[in-house]
């Protein structure tokens, strides 16, 4: 049986930590910033988690198990 692959949409968005939890970047950074305050800016800085409902799907996807 073949290997399988990984999805390559999914590897760019999402990096799975040393501890098996998935991590993602939050959406609202590419545009319109300037209308943005600084704090929301500082906000959408950092990753943040996945919920492990969709962490269990996206492991599947980049063939984590």
């Amino acid at each position: 049986m073949p290997k399988q692959k990984t999805h390559r949409g999914a590897a760019k968005r999402f990096k799975v930590t040393s501890k098996g939890k998935v991590k993602r970047w939050k959406a609202g950074r590419r545009h319109l910033l300037e209308c943005k305050t600084t704090k929301q800016l500082r906000n959408l800085r950092n990753g943040v988690m996945c919920a492990p409902e969709d962490a269990k799907k996206i492991r599947k996807l980049l063939c984590r198990d």
